[in-house]
């Protein structure tokens, strides 16, 4: 199978007539035709049904169809950004960040991004941390900012920053009366909302794994999908949750309180190709260090519990 039966298939399936195929892609029926037929013949499966007028594709076909179309397109894409970057015309950073961190500096950063770079295409894809690496190491993506320490030898990692952790409970529970810091003990036999669901490891996972540390066995666990919808099961008085201390403005029909000790944080990892030389990764360094020195009201130390100074590469502590 290659690239040409690809085409060949999907003038076909397109055009629903061999004929009509043929002159789109300027060749002769007869070698089309075999062509196809090869095709199938390697798939072990029929993927035209050629005695309907027009012709039809089985449920086989529609599948490979629908598959060679993102095949094919992913490789014009592959093939126009090569030559646009070949002739300089285009520069691209792909950026992969969890959701939380859009409540921190992110915005900020990409802020200063366009005002430096004003010709940079800059790319933001959301993703959890564990996928982060994988895309790194996968060139999907150049930079990520994840919340997760991780010990791969391929990919750089520099925490920026430990987050506080806060508790959100619902205004009617006897914890929201108080506005000092909460112990974890406190968490016992409480319902505990987690997210996300899927995939794990993840942000999650810490929450439980910060419990388990303190020997504390919340009543239930509730796991969701997203933030937004932990913290609409709080106002709803379903149960508590654990977010980083910048997403706590997400609403204000909840009460928050910041988590007791110094393991009740959650970082913030810039993640990068340990062989990653672009310049682009050196200007976002030195642009978090200058966003860091204007001391913004998300890196106060209500919100954290330590901030790293310089951008200096290093190996996240397992």
């Amino acid at each position: 199978m290659d690239l040409r039966q690809l085409r060949y298939f999907v003038a076909v399936a397109s055009e629903r007539n061999f004929t009509r195929a043929a002159e789109r892609l300027n060749i002769a029926q007869p070698p089309l035709s075999r062509q196809i037929q090869l095709l199938e013949d390697e798939l072990g499966v029929t993927l035209i049904l050629r005695n309907s007028r027009p012709l039809r594709l089985t449920d086989a076909g529609r599948l490979f169809y629908e598959q060679a179309l993102q095949i094919l397109g992913r490789v014009e894409q592959m093939s126009d950004a090569t030559r646009r970057m070949g002739r300089n015309q285009n520069r691209v950073i792909s950026i992969g960040f969890v959701p939380s961190t859009l409540y921190g500096g992110l915005p900020s950063l990409v802020r200063k991004l366009r005002q430096h770079e004003s010709g940079l295409d800059i790319k933001l894809i959301e993703m959890l941390s564990m996928q982060q690496i994988h895309a790194l190491k996968e060139g999907r993506i150049d930079i990520g900012f994840g919340r997760l320490h991780h010990s791969d030898p391929n990919v750089t990692g520099i925490v920026l920053r430990e987050e506080r952790l806060v508790v959100a409970i619902p205004v009617a529970d006897p914890l929201a009366s108080l506005d000092l810091p909460l112990p974890v003990a406190a968490l016992a036999g409480k319902t505990l909302i987690v997210y996300p669901k899927e995939p794990r490891p993840s942000y999650a996972d810490h929450v439980l794994q910060l419990l388990h540390g303190h020997d504390v066995r919340p009543a239930a666990v509730e796991e969701v999908s997203e933030l937004q919808t932990a913290l609409g099961l709080v106002a709803a008085e379903v149960g508590i949750c654990v977010i980083p201390s910048s997403a706590r403005l997400l609403r204000a029909d909840i009460r928050y309180r910041v988590l007791e000790g110094a393991r009740a944080t959650s970082p913030v990892v810039l993640s990068h190709r340990a062989s990653d030389t672009s310049p682009y990764i050196a200007l976002v360094k030195r642009l978090i260090e200058e966003m860091y020195a204007e001391s913004p009201p998300w890196l106060t130390l209500e919100h954290n519990l330590s901030v790293r100074s310089d951008m200096a590469d290093t190996d996240i502590p397992e």
